[in-house]
């Protein structure tokens, strides 16, 4: 069982990017919801193909990975599916980008 709380809200995913923390961070939303938003330094990986492309995320088992999506559902079921696979640390940012747009960056597109 991991220490670390299986959601994360936005403002302290922004912490960990100010602080210069080493996380994975990924876009588990479809390719289209990308185009038409995303964050800065995460990757997409959608949630229709994260157990094909597992392997991808291989090299951050022992570390954290923030997933994200458009509100916090999908995210939440992708973070708690890695747990089950052996990534401890894996955590969903609560809210995702529309909350992402909220508070940190009114420059991301609403949709």
């Amino acid at each position: 069982m991991s220490d670390v709380p299986i959601e994360i809200d936005c403002r302290g995913v922004k912490a960990l990017q100010d602080a210069g923390d080493e996380f994975f961070f990924c876009d588990c939303r479809e390719a289209d919801e990308y185009a038409v938003a995303k964050i800065e330094g995460a990757t997409l990986v959608p949630m229709s193909e994260i157990q094909q492309r597992l392997t991808e995320l291989e090299p951050h088992r022992d570390s954290r990975i923030v997933v994200h999506c458009h509100h916090g559902g999908r995210s939440l079921r992708v973070a708690m599916w890695l747990r089950q696979q052996g990534f401890a640390q894996a955590q969903s940012m609560a809210g995702g980008i529309d909350q992402w747009a909220l508070e940190i960056d009114p420059a991301i597109a609403r949709y």
